[in-house]
Parts: structure tokens; sequence; C-alpha cells
């Protein structure tokens, strides 16, 4: 009897644990895309807390009123950016799509002289190209078939935007009470390590958003100029495409180099070079302008905050867009970020050096830091000094 009560003591809690482990992963991947669009309201809000921030130190504002020219400027300069540069590459784009099978058709005739040098190739794309063009009619009339749902997924899309406007508007106004609920959820010798946590990683999203925004701007400058500069037509649309297009590393610039190149194919050339060595000069300068991004702008924005392994973020991108698709694509970084700054304080400083699993002592002094009543936290100099760790590292100093 004792036994099998022993036994009954020590499975069920398994048992349940087990269970309950199994739901939550359930319930995750079946609201991933909600846990996504709270996460990108997450970084919003982060936004305008900077912003706010950055005005209360620069003028000496309320944070009240700080916080509030923060959301009216973002509004207005997002409204005004769109009055500006929307009619110009409405026009443009509605040009380019005008002009298309004229690009089309040059390609054609390129690719065309390129076969009758070869005529092995040329006997491929014979028997191959009937099969590409029944595809491409075929993804045609999908398209086509699926407009009625892509208009709901408009408007779903919308209400997404929507939610993240609002969510992240009072996420941004009363940060503290959102974090201290969330710390409250761990047990209280965790809670100071998990307040440090969350301070580092809203620091680390901080300085993303931050060298984002900038790169981006400066790679719409920078590339629609070059374009311009190399009599590539739709230099605008481009030059708007490439700055939206940079917050997926790498693959991103990858296209945005490549795609302007193949409308200057099918032309007459520019500085007495022809049309090939004219595409080759786009895609270099593609090039140029995403190496200086990456190696000059990016560092001297971020002041080196954000330190993120290239080939890491190239599986963060890759692993993200498997699991979540295209819309999923533009926080695979910073959620490598926050990834990474979990790792490193947690499972780096906590576990790995043994910090976490020593056990309290009876006679050990427990300090720690509480919230205070608008939702903040109290905290020493910055940065705060973590008490709990120092206590530790006393007691083990005693104990050699």
């Amino acid at each position: 009897m004792t036994t099998a009560s022993a036994t009954r003591v020590k499975v069920a809690p398994v048992l349940s644990a087990t269970v309950a482990t199994v739901l939550v992963l359930w319930l995750l991947a079946r609201t991933a895309d909600i846990f996504l669009i709270l996460f990108v309201a997450v970084v919003f809000s982060l936004y305008l807390g900077a912003v706010r921030d950055w005005i209360v130190r620069r003028f000496r504002l309320p944070p009240g009123l700080a916080f509030l020219i923060a959301l009216v400027g973002t509004i207005g300069g997002v409204a005004g950016l769109i009055t500006l540069l929307v009619p110009p590459v409405v026009e443009q784009t509605q040009q380019l799509i005008a002009n298309l099978p004229r690009y089309v058709e040059a390609w054609q005739a390129g690719l065309q002289r390129f076969l009758l040098r070869y005529p092995r190739l040329e006997e491929l794309w014979l028997a191959e190209s009937e099969r590409l063009v029944g595809g491409v009619v075929a993804q045609a009339e999908g398209a086509v078939a699926g407009i009625i749902p892509q208009v709901v997924g408009i408007g779903h899309a919308l209400v997404n935007i929507v939610s993240i406007l609002v969510m992240g508007i009072f996420l941004a106004l009363h940060p503290g009470t959102y974090r201290e609920w969330l710390i409250a959820l761990f047990p209280p010798l965790r809670r100071d390590m998990v307040r440090d946590v969350l301070r580092d990683i809203s620091t680390t999203l901080r300085a993303w958003i931050v060298g984002q925004i900038l790169a981006m701007t400066v790679l719409a400058i920078l590339t629609a100029i070059g374009l311009y500069l190399l009599d590539v037509p739709y230099w605008l649309t481009f030059g708007v495409f490439t700055g939206a297009v940079a917050i997926v590393p790498f693959f991103g610039s990858l296209i945005s180099s490549i795609l302007p190149a193949l409308f200057v194919l099918g032309g007459d050339g520019v500085f007495g070079v022809g049309p090939g060595v004219h595409s080759l000069l786009v895609v270099a300068l593609g090039f140029l302008i995403h190496i200086i991004e990456a190696n000059f702008v990016v560092p001297l924005i971020t002041e080196k905050q954000v330190e993120i392994p290239p080939v890491l973020t190239m599986m963060s991108i890759l692993v993200v867009g498997r699991l979540l698709g295209a819309v999923g694509l533009p926080v695979a970084v910073p959620l490598l970020a926050t990834l990474i700054v979990v790792v490193r304080r947690v499972l780096f400083n906590r576990i790995y050096e043994g910090a976490a699993f020593q056990r309290a002592e009876r006679d050990r002094v427990l300090v720690l830091r509480v919230p205070a009543p608008d939702g903040g936290v109290i905290v020493s100099v910055d940065p705060p000094l973590d008490v709990l760790r120092l206590t530790e590292n006393g007691h083990a100093a005693a104990r050699r």
C-alpha cells in the first residue's frame, strides 16, 4: 500500500506537467499568428517609448505630453511620407505595369539571341518552354480565381494592423502594468532575474528599431539617387522598394539589387556601354549600397548594441519563413535578438554558471526589487545593482 501510494504521488505530478506542456505547445501552435501580432505590438510600443524618452530628455517635457507628440508625430510623418511618395510611386508603378509586355519581349529577344549561340540549350529550351508557359498560365488562372479570398485577406490584414496600433499604444502608455503581471508569473527568487532580462530585451529591441528605421531610410535614398544617376527607369519605385524589403536581411537585399537590373537589359545602355554592362552596373550599385549600410550605417547607429552573426540571421529568416510564412519574415531578426538575450542571460549566466541552482541558506538576507505603486520598478543607480548576484558571490567567496 505504501509503495503504491508513493508511486501514485510521483506519477501524478509528472503526468500533469506532461499534459499541461502538451496543451501549451498545442495552444501556441494554433495561435502562433496571434502571438506574432502581440510581438509586433510590443515592438511598436518600444518604438513609441523610445521616441517619448528622447523627447523627454531633449526638451524636458512631461512624459504624457511627450508620448502624445511622439504618437501624433509618427502618424503625421507616415501620412506626409505617403502624401509625398505615393503619387509618383503609383505613377511609376502604373507605367511599369503598362510597359511590362515590352520588357518581356525584350527579354525573350535577348534569350533567343543567347540560345542561337548554343544549339543544345535551344533544344532544351524548346522542350521545356511549353511546360513553363503552361505553368505560368495556370498560376495566372489561380490568381484570378483567388481574388475574393485576397480581398478577405486584405480585410483581415487591416484588422491586424488596427489591433497592433491599439495594443502598441496601451503597452507604451502603461508598460509597467503588463511587465509586472508577466514577472509575477515567476517564483519570487527568479523575478529579479526576469526583470533584468526584460530590461535587456527592451534595450536590444529599441536599438534594433532605431537602426532598422534609419538604415531603411538611408538605403531608399541612396538607391533612388544611384538608380537615377544610372538612368534606370522607375528609379523612385525601386528606391522605395529597396528601403521596404531591407527589413528582411540578405534576401531582401538580393531581390532589390537584381530586380532593377532586369529592366535595363532591353534598353540601349548607358555611358557608352551596352545593356549587359548597364545591368551589371545596377547590380554592383545595389550590393555596394548594402555593403555600406551593413558595415558603416547600422554599426554607427546602433553603437554595437545589436550584434547578430550573419549565419544566425539567415537561419532565423529561413526557420520563421517555414513556420509562419512570409508574414513572419519582418520580425525574424527581432525574434532572434530576443532569443539571444534570453539564452545569454538565463542559459549562460544563470544555468551554466550554477547561479540558478544554488539553494538559499537559512541565514541569508533576501532583498528583492518590488514594483512601484504606478507600475514602475524601484531600481538603484544605472545600471541597477543585482543584489541577489552580489549576495551569492559574497557567500561563495566566504566559503572559499
